[in-house]
């Protein structure tokens, strides 16, 4: 049997335009750079970025096991960059779900 492949979902709410409606597009990008590098990284098998109203959506593959500290921080550093970018652009309830300075260890 090959090795196990794990599927991880995790999502925020980082701001968005017009109240709870919709994540900026920019927002999903700087969420795709930084999965993108853990991936050329060999931390993230594979990985689609997008959105469920204004929650942002990490769906991310890998090996690393269930409730990966490895990967919730690149989740965590993914949602953080993101919520930089919606505070620049002045978004409604930017870094809403990002209750702490630090990551814990989980998202």
């Amino acid at each position: 049997m090959g090795e196990k492949i794990t599927i991880s979902v995790i999502k925020a709410d980082i701001g968005s335009l017009a109240g709870h409606h919709v994540v900026h597009p920019d927002t999903i990008a700087a969420a795709t750079k930084v999965l993108a590098e853990a991936k050329s990284k060999g931390v993230l098998v594979d990985f689609y970025v997008t959105n469920v109203g204004d929650d942002l959506e990490l769906i991310m593959t890998h090996k690393k096991g269930v409730d990966s500290a490895e990967v919730h921080g690149t989740a965590w550093k993914a949602f953080q960059e993101a919520a930089k970018v919606a505070k620049e652009l002045g978004l409604y309830a930017a870094g809403q779900d990002l209750l702490s300075e630090a990551f814990s260890g989980n998202v």
